[in-house]
């Protein structure tokens, strides 16, 4: 090897140790902003499964009977959209609806809660707790309270929880 070629060689290899060290310094700064960004995500979440809820029903057809329903017609809850159907377990009796309701989102996808109205004393209020699917750790606290026509809405906050 001529004295020219070794001292390119040797050169040529300090430039590449100095591109491997610049690189695992790039990759470790990378790692560890990753890793940050894993940490901080959790809160991020549990953020955005919690605040507050309005929606409006459509009673169209309901009349106070046990396995009547009301339609959802707008959401602010992603996870709980227009077209949902609410399912009132018991009726109406001397004008005060005490039921058992579930909030049917989609296959699998069953809020369950409790109903109490006094159609003489409003508003009302609705507790969701639990339920299947996506909806297995949601709380909600709702007031109900006529719209206008058939539209009643539901006004309140709502919490999907952590499972814990």
């Amino acid at each position: 090897m001529k004295p020219a070629e070794r001292l390119t060689g040797e050169r040529t290899a300090r430039v590449k140790g100095r591109r491997i060290m610049r690189t695992s310094r790039l990759a470790s700064v990378l790692a560890i902003g990753a890793i940050t960004a894993m940490a901080m995500a959790p809160d991020a979440a549990a953020t955005s499964r919690s605040g507050a809820l309005h929606i409006t029903k459509d009673c169209t057809g309901y009349e106070g009977a046990a396995g009547q329903t009301c339609t959802i017609t707008e959401s602010n809850v992603r996870a709980i959209p227009a077209g949902s159907v609410i399912v009132y377990a018991s009726g109406v009796v001397d004008g005060v609806l005490d039921s058992d309701v579930t909030v049917e989102v989609g296959p699998g996808n069953v809020v369950q809660g409790h109903v109490t109205l006094d159609f003489g004393a409003l508003p009302g209020n609705v507790m969701l707790s639990g339920g299947t699917g996506k909806f297995r750790h949601i709380q909600a606290t709702i007031s109900v309270a006529p719209a206008g026509g058939n539209l009643w809405t539901w006004d309140g906050t709502y919490d999907f929880g952590d499972g814990s």
